[in-house]
């Protein structure tokens, strides 16, 4: 990638030379007293890009260690003068973004070549690299092919020295962990090995390397299924500054810019759109495939795609803070989250070790027969039990993923499932949020209602506010006329004022049309009192000194909400519980309307949380839905709390779940995917403890050889995991 114009270019020593951490001699003398597990992960580094207070290196780690990338990006976030770092560890590639006042790339880069970083204890339990797990693999195949055609004195070694994998596991975790799993396997080899059946050994040797292998392989996809979720960096993006547009990188947009997206362009930001129109592919973000029609005032998010058209877009989310690099955050902290099911299964494969090692002991006293035993020993609880229950987590929350809902963790998904009480905050929420023009009353028999709101429109087109988008769309609706009008003013705060047909134009709140503008409006009190007692937000327009109108608009419910509700239901919901600051009289007719059991109205901020909390002492398992920065503290406190897509960042950040798209429906689609997910985790649970005890029994009836044994444990646990691995699908309404 080139360098911007003005911008410093590559340091050339940085860029052409692979630095290996720890060479330099400053360093040589204290390598003995340095713990080996402190070492820096990277091999070599270099810099592929730079611009002022910020650089992009690619790196490589070392063959075989363990790298944890959320972890080495937390310890290079805590180097003096980095304001943040990301890591795409499957592009090799790191972002750092740092203050030039404090630092420097030179010293930021020899810093990061010899970071120290202690791995976690998972990470010392990390499964081999795929290589090694096939080179396994293929000798323990070739010796169980080719065994009877060595000599007879070489069997043993040859046997042994295939199952070393094996035996080293078994002392690592002996010495380590006490019993487990790999003990048992490898006593089952050993037991074959001394009574000389050098086929059933090295039949399980190749057995246990194969399910290692494939049960491996179906881990890492489950991982890869939530990496693609993981957004590229957009590199250079187009935006506009003055009327003019200039080309910068992603990583320099600020918050109120207007960027140029064109066919072709990845969106780099969330925001609305100012200008244009233009076809968009949504599919990377919520997982539908038809493309979507956006204009002024639509909402856009970061790593769509723009297949026709061109647009200028507001941008109101970026960098760190897009839904892009939300879903990264996601991703990184859902590979690593633990539900209690997840532990649970965990905690239950563990204690079921020497129960098995117990049955072999039992089966060998009572019937002399080591085959026996070593068939007992084949089979266990461990593997299914371990790796399952995240498979299935992942599974599921790649498929929520992709269709915008995102769960931080499969604790959350198990915690959703969970919920039997779901409290909705109104606006925004059961309602769009979104005002709409209900009403136009006119005070001058010259003008209809329509004229009214085609005066409105023409002066209000300009002007990028909630209101003003209403009173223009309803104009667009009904196809209205365009009046001609001077240059509109704008008074921050109270509206706008401009100049038709001579005559002063003004529209806006009541105290800019009476108080700032000398308009009596008591005349028309009546009609005033009974629209606020309605719930509506009024707009008034004064034209030539006298109150020529008013408009007036209310946020609509949902047309999902009612069937949305229904659907939680039907899903095992018991109680919906809504709650808002509106008027009670407002929020009863919309409580009876949706059919909802217990609300509160004329609430504080606060008053959420408090409720929220009383409902939880009480020992209900609260999901709370809201959008608010005045729903934080609800979303926080509840068992789980869901915030919308145009939720404040405070929310989203605070909430358990994100949803990517302004679908009230997708409230239904989670709760689903989350019980569907589970009673998955439960049925693969149940085949897990059905199967192994099957087997373990008929070995030690002696109705099984340690090779069935072997095959038939090894093929049950990978048959398990492939059902975990299955994404769960929503039932079509």
């Amino acid at each position: 990638m080139s360098s911007l114009p003005g911008a410093a270019a590559p340091n050339p020593s940085a860029a052409a030379t692979d630095a290996t951490p720890g060479a330099s001699s400053s360093n040589s003398s204290n390598s003995s007293s340095t713990d080996s597990s402190e070492r820096s992960p990277f091999v070599s580094m270099r810099v592929v890009h730079r611009l002022p207070g910020r650089l992009r290196l690619r790196f490589k780690t070392r063959t075989g260690a363990a790298f944890q990338p959320r972890q080495v990006q937390l310890a290079i976030e805590n180097l003096a003068g980095v304001v943040d770092a990301r890591i795409n560890p499957a592009a090799a590639s790191l972002i750092v973004r740092f203050d030039p006042a404090k630092t420097d790339a030179e010293t930021l880069c020899s810093a990061i070549r010899q970071l120290p970083v202690r791995p976690s204890p998972s990470a010392r339990s990390t499964p081999a690299p795929a290589g090694e797990e096939m080179r396994a693999l293929l000798i323990s195949g070739g010796l169980l092919l080719g065994s009877s055609l060595l000599p007879l004195p070489l069997r043993m070694p040859a046997t042994l020295a295939a199952a070393l994998p094996v035996f080293g596991e078994a002392v690592d975790d002996l010495l380590q962990r006490g019993i487990t799993s790999h003990v048992l396997e490898a006593l089952a080899i050993a037991i074959s090995a001394l009574r000389r059946d050098y086929t059933a050994a090295n039949a399980t040797s190749f057995m246990l390397a194969l399910g290692e292998y494939l049960e491996h392989s179906i881990e890492r996809r489950s991982d890869d299924l939530l990496k693609q979720l993981l957004r590229p960096d957009t590199g250079l993006v187009w935006v506009e500054e003055d009327g003019v547009e200039r080309q910068i990188d992603s990583a320099g947009i600020a918050v109120g810019a207007t960027v140029i997206v064109a066919a072709g362009a990845t969106v780099p930001v969330d925001g609305t759109v100012l200008g244009g129109e233009a076809l968009i592919n949504e599919a990377a973000m919520t997982g539908e495939s038809e493309p979507v029609r956006k204009q002024r005032g639509d909402s856009v998010l970061s790593g769509t795609v723009v297949e026709e058209g061109r647009l200028r877009v507001y941008a109101e989310h970026v960098g760190h803070r897009t839904a892009a690099a939300r879903i990264a955050d996601y991703v990184e902290d859902s590979l690593t989250a633990k539900s209690q099911a997840q532990l649970g299964a965990a905690r239950l494969a563990d204690r079921l070790v020497p129960a098995v090692l117990g049955l072999a002991g039992t089966t060998w006293l009572l019937s002399g027969d080591w085959q026996r035993a070593a068939a007992v020993l084949q089979a266990d609880y461990s593997c299914a039990l371990k790796l399952a229950t995240p498979v299935a987590f992942k599974a599921g929350m790649y498929r929520s993923g992709k269709q915008g809902i995102l769960f931080k963790g499969g604790d959350v998904v198990e915690r959703l499932a969970e919920a039997d009480t779901f409290v909705f905050d109104k606006t925004g929420t059961l309602t769009t949020g979104l005002l709409a023009v209900t009403d136009s009353i006119t005070f001058d028999p010259n003008y209809s209602a329509t004229d009214l709101i085609d005066l409105a429109a023409s002066v209000e087109e300009h002007y990028f506010h909630p209101l003003a988008l209403a009173v223009v769309e309803a104009a667009r609706k009904h196809q209205g006329r365009h009046f001609d009008h001077k240059e509109v003013e704008f008074i921050a705060a109270h509206g706008v004022a401009s100049v038709i047909d001579g005559q002063r134009i003004v529209v806006g709140s009541r105290h800019f049309v009476e108080e700032d503008e000398g308009i009596p409006v008591d005349a028309q009190r009546a009609v005033l009192d009974r629209l606020f007692r309605e719930g509506k937000t009024l707009l008034y327009i004064g034209f030539g000194g006298r109150l020529l109108g008013v408009i007036a608009l209310k946020d609509q419910l949902r047309e999902s909400s009612a069937a949305t509700l229904a659907r939680l239901r039907r899903l095992g919901v018991r109680r919906i519980v809504m709650l808002t600051g509106d008027h009670r009289a407002r929020a009863a007719e919309l409580a009876e309307q949706l059919g909802i059991d217990e609300f509160h109205a004329e609430l504080l901020p606060e008053g959420k949380a408090e409720i929220v909390a009383r409902m939880t002492a009480a020992g209900a398992r609260v999901a709370f839905v809201g959008d608010g920065i005045n729903d934080a503290p609800a979303l926080a406190g509840a068992h789980v709390g869901i915030a919308m897509q145009r939720g404040a960042d405070l929310a989203r950040l605070t909430a358990d779940v994100a949803l990517l798209e302004d679908h009230f429906e997708r409230v239904a689609d989670a709760r689903e995917l989350a019980v569907a997910t589970m009673q998955r985790i439960d049925n693969n649970f149940r085949l897990t403890v059905g199967a192994n005890t099957a087997i373990l029994a008929a070995a030690a009836f002696g109705k099984l050889s340690p090779i069935a044994s072997s095959v038939l444990h090894n093929g049950s646990t990978i048959a398990i995991l492939l059902n975990a691995l299955r994404s769960v699908r929503l039932r079509p309404e």
